[in-house]
């Protein structure tokens, strides 16, 4: 069990120490990484209990997006670490990657959305889909930071059905023209460049990057969000946007080409669920050694233990099926299924860690001093986004009995 040293501010900005970060590893995990991911890890985490923990709090009851976080991230290397080097990125493996997301997301899941979104909806399709001339142009600035991205599928009418998509583009001699919207993206605010997704005149979904600045193209942002208050949310609206035909990306075709990119974001997600519920964990079993009922500690009697015992074993099982999962990704055998188990049940467990937590700390479970409520909020649109909980059991479905229940 590893510590760092870890600082943190009061929502009213008064500093207050923090227990070092501790890491469950009840299995021995630890024996399955290598040095270097051991490395990656301890950087992250170092650079979360810097940049992050202090100021997270804060944010997160402010409603406001620490922008000058997406630089750091960026020097850092959390921004492409599995991109080859020759493109800016990190050249990593996949258990490098998620715990990375592990890592960020133990300090916010609304921090690593915001790397999610970079690394995995903006620069795998550019990588995966894109030209020589797209890969050159725009991931080295993506990976140093430099530009902020974002993923455009999503649409109000179209949620779970992304392929009912409206959105729509038409081919001129010299552009394409691009109308309509997309709902609920990480980043749309700030981002300089949108990876849309789009149909075209003969209703084949292809990938287009749209550039900030372009006549026709605004990312209202959308406010009054009870969860992920410190990652900035919007739309993508297009009015007779014209894209340059050199910002189409010529791989892409159908919706197995979006899909393919959510692969990879969700695979962040269950590494990154795993952090949310080690920061509840910890927090619940150090507050339960340090509270006092009854003249002896809360973690004296038999429901808390059963408690802290049941987050612990939940933890572990996560754990192991995220590294079997990411030496599956190494070897490129992970197929979508495995990656939506792994979504699906990690995420509800980081939610039944988090809930249990709340309980362990009564009335102190609610307030910004301690990470619980902001965590539990936040996965409530983990839970939701990039395939709900639902929608990723009907995945599971069709792999188990050959029968799609979609329609």
């Amino acid at each position: 069990m590893q510590t760092f040293p870890s600082t943190a501010t009061r929502p009213n900005g008064a500093a207050r120490s923090v227990a070092p970060v501790e890491s469950p590893d009840f299995y021995d995990i630890d024996d399955l990484l290598t040095p270097e991911h051991k490395l990656v890890r301890s950087s992250i985490r170092d650079f979360v209990s810097r940049e992050i923990t202090p100021i997270i709090e804060e944010q997160a009851q402010k409603a406001e997006f620490p922008a000058g976080i997406v630089p750091k991230f960026g020097q850092i290397g959390a921004f492409g670490p599995t991109i080859p080097v020759e493109y800016g990125g990190g050249g990593l493996d996949y258990i490098s990657y998620g715990l990375m997301m592990q890592e960020i997301e133990r300090g916010d899941s609304g921090m690593r959305s915001t790397v999610s979104v970079q690394s995995s909806l903006v620069m795998y399709p550019i990588w995966a889909f894109g030209s020589e001339e797209q890969k050159k142009k725009y991931l080295p600035r993506l990976a140093k930071g430099e530009l902020l991205g974002c993923f455009g599928l999503t649409e109000a009418n179209h949620g779970s059905n992304p392929g009912g998509m409206e959105t729509s583009f038409v081919e001129t001699s010299s552009a394409y023209i691009l109308n309509g919207s997309k709902m609920w993206i990480t980043n749309s605010p700030l981002a300089d460049i949108a990876v849309v997704w789009a149909k075209n005149e003969q209703g084949k979904i292809r990938g287009l990057i749209v550039e900030r600045g372009m006549d026709g193209f605004s990312t209202p942002e959308i406010h009054n969000k009870w969860s992920l208050r410190a990652s900035i949310t919007g739309e993508l609206v297009f009015q007779d946007v014209r894209i340059p035909k050199e910002n189409i990306l010529p791989g892409s075709g159908g919706l197995r080409s979006p899909l393919q990119c959510l692969d990879q974001a969700r695979y962040g997600i269950a590494w990154g669920a795993i952090g949310v519920a080690m920061d509840c964990y910890e927090t619940a079993r150090r507050y339960a050694l340090e509270r006092m009922q009854f003249s002896k500690p809360i973690a004296s009697f038999q429901l808390v233990q059963k408690k802290l015992a049941e987050m612990l074993t939940d933890i572990t099982k996560a754990q192991l099926v995220c590294w079997r999962l990411g030496m599956l990704k190494n070897d490129n055998r992970a197929t979508t299924a495995q990656i939506s188990l792994a979504k699906r049940d990690n995420v509800a467990m980081a939610l039944r860690v988090a809930r249990e937590a709340r309980q362990i700390l009564g009335g102190m479970g609610i307030v910004g001093d301690f990470p619980i409520m902001r965590h539990l909020m936040n996965l409530e649109s983990v839970v939701t986004y990039e395939g709900t909980h639902d929608i990723h059991l009907l995945i599971l479905g069709a792999e188990i009995t050959g029968i799609p229940a979609f329609k």
